[in-house]
C-alpha cells in the first residue's frame, strides 16, 4: 500500500559541494571510538577496562538506566581508553583495532518466523537496540515499552545530506530483512521521497509506504510520524534510522554485528566531495578529504548537516547516526564592506532581501555566521512558513522557555524533536537556538514524567 502525502511548508537551501555518487576508499584505522554522545538520553556505563580484548559486537558499554540496552564495539582489538570529561561523563570509548578482525557470534536467523520479543532481545544482545529512537522525548527508546508503530525515513533532504539510494545499492536484502524484523515488533511505515525510485524502496514489503512530496524538511522522521499517526500524550512510536536498518538486517542475515555505513563528505571546502564506506566510531582525520583540512581555522567540520549536525573538528569520530560529514567556512575572515546595504549576489535570503534571487537556482558556500546577535523573539510567523506539522512553533518555543509544561503539553510537545526546528533556526529573525531549547524542554519534560 503506498499512499502520497503533499506538503507545501518547508524550505531547500542548495549549498555548495554535494557529495558525487561515487566512493573513496578508506583504509583501516589504528584506532576507533564509540561515542555516548551520539545516543541521546542514554547515561553510559563502562562494561570494560583499558587493556581488555574485544570483539565487533561486544558490548563497551550499557545504558545506566536500562543496562539490557548495550552499544556494540565496532571493531574487534584492545580497549585503549575510556575518556571522561566533566564529572567524569564519559566521552568516547577508545578501541586499538586487530589486524584480523573477529567477530562476536550471533545466531544466523530466518526474521519471517520470528516472533517480536524475539527480534528485540536478538537486538539487544547484539547490541543495536540503542539504535532505535522513540517519540516522545527524541531519545534512546526503552525496550520495555510497546509502540503503536515503528517510523523509518528513507528521504535524507537537508542541505548536503547523503543520498540513501547510493548508500542502498548492494544492500537491498539487507534492508529488506531490517524492516521485516521491525514489521515483527509493531506496524512498520517505510517514508520515502517523491523522486526515489529504487525498488527496494517503492516495493518493500512488511511495511506501509509513504511518499513524501514537499521541501525539506519532508524527510524528518518527525513531520513523517505528525502526518501519519501522531503521538499523543501516553503514546510511544520508535524511530530508526535507515541505515540501521541494514545494521538489523545484516546481524540477521550473517550473524555478526557490521556498523559500516556509507558517508557523504561534503561542503563547499571539500576538495573532491565524495562517498567512503566507514565504521561507526573512525577518526574523521582517516578521511582523505577531511586530513586535507587539518590545520585550517577558517574551516568548520561539522559530525552531520550543516544545520542540525554537531561541531567536532578534526579530531572527531563518524557518529552512530552521522550518515554525512560536511566541512563549511567559518566566516572568521569575512570581512564586508558597508555590510548589509550591498546587493549580495553569492548570499542565499529567504526574503529575497539581496539581488541573488534573480539569478535564479544556484548552489550557494554559506558559511557558520550567525549574522547578528540574539534578541527579543519576534512573532512573525516565520516558524510556520518553513514547519510543516499542525503545531504552532512560536506558541510552542514560547511555552518551553516560559517553562509552561501544562502549555507545551497542549502545543505538541510529544509530537517534535530538535532537528523539526533546524529549518526554524536557520530562518529566525531572532537569532535563537531553537534546537537547545526545544532538547532542553524535552529533556525537563521527561524528568518530570518519570
Amino acid at each position: 500500500m503506498t499512499s502520497v502525502i503533499k506538503l507545501r511548508k518547508g524550505l531547500d537551501i542548495n549549498l555548495k559541494g554535494r557529495a558525487a555518487e561515487q566512493k573513496v576508499r578508506l583504509d583501516q584505522s589504528e584506532e576507533y571510538a564509540l561515542v555516548p554522545a551520539a545516543f541521546v538520553g542514554m547515561t553510559p556505563k563502562v562494561v570494560v577496562r583499558e587493556g581488555d580484548s574485544v570483539k565487533a559486537g561486544d558490548a563497551l558499554f550499557v545504558d545506566k538506566a536500562h543496562p539490557e540496552v548495550k552499544f556494540a564495539s565496532p571493531v574487534s582489538g584492545t580497549v585503549t581508553a575510556v575518556e571522561r570529561g566533566e564529572r567524569r561523563k564519559v566521552l568516547a570509548v577508545r578501541v586499538k583495532a586487530d589486524a584480523q578482525q573477529q567477530y562476536a557470534a550471533f545466531a544466523k536467523r530466518d526474521v519471517a518466523s520470528m516472533k517480536g520479543d524475539e527480534v528485540k532481545q536478538a537486538l539487544l544482545e547484539a547490541g543495536l537496540f540503542g539504535y532505535i529512537n522513540q517519540l516522545p522525548y527524541a531519545v534512546v527508546a526503552n525496550p520495555a515499552d510497546q509502540p503503536k508503530a515503528i517510523f523509518v525515513s528513507a528521504l535524507r533532504d537537508m542541505p548536503l545530506a547523503g543520498n540513501f539510494e547510493f548508500e542502498l545499492k548492494g544492500q537491498e536484502a539487507d534492508f529488506q530483512t531490517g524492516l521485516t524484523a521491525l514489521s515483527k515488533m509493531a506496524k512498520t511505515y517505510l517514508g520515502i521521497g517523491a523522486a526515489q525510485h529504487a525498488q527496494a524502496l517503492t516495493n518493500a514489503r512488511d511495511v506501509e509506504v509513504n511518499v513524501f512530496d514537499g521541501p525539506c524538511p519532508a524527510g524528518n522522521v518527525g513531520v513523517q510520524v505528525n502526518h501519519i499517526d501522531p503521538v499523543n500524550k501516553g503514546e510511544v512510536v520508535w524511530t530508526v534510522d535507515p541505515t540501521a536498518v541494514i545494521f538489523f538486517g545484516r546481524l540477521f542475515n550473517t550473524g555478526c554485528v557490521n556498523l559500516t555505513r556509507t558517508v557523504a563528505v561534503a561542503g563547499s571546502e571539500v576538495a573532491e566531495p565524495a562517498y567512503v564506506d566507514a565504521l561507526v566510531g573512525t577518526p574523521l582525520k582517516a578521511i582523505p578529504q577531511i586530513a586535507a583540512l587539518a590545520g585550517k581555522s577558517d574551516v568548520r567540520i561539522i559530525n552531520g548537516n550543516p544545520l542540525t549536525g554537531i561541531h567536532t573538528g578534526i579530531d572527531g569520530f563518524v557518529g552512530g547516526h552521522t550518515s554525512e560529514v560536511t566541512a563549511i567556512p567559518e566566516g572568521n575572515h569575512a570581512d564586508e564592506m558597508l555590510g548589509w546595504i550591498m546587493p549580495r549576489l553569492k548570499q542565499f535570503s529567504v526574503n529575497r532581501s539581496y539581488f541573488s534571487w534573480l539569478l535564479g537556482k544556484r548552489e550557494y558556500a554559506l558559511d557558520a555566521r550567525v549574522k547578528g546577535g540574539e534578541r527579543h523573539m519576534i512573532m512573525s510567523g516565520e516558524y510556520d512558513k518553513v514547519l510543516p506539522m499542525d503545531i504552532y512553533g512560536e506558541y510552542l518555543i514560547k511555552a518551553i522557555i516560559a517553562g509552561d509544561i501544562d502549555r507545551q503539553e497542549q502545543l505538541g510537545i510529544y509530537e517534535v524533536s530538535p532537528e523539526d526546528f533546524a529549518l526554524a533556526e536557520f530562518v529566525d529573525s531572532s537569532k535563537l537556538e531553537l534546537q537547545k531549547i526545544v532538547r532542553e524542554g524535552l529533556d525537563i519534560l521527561r524528568k518530570e514524567n518519570a
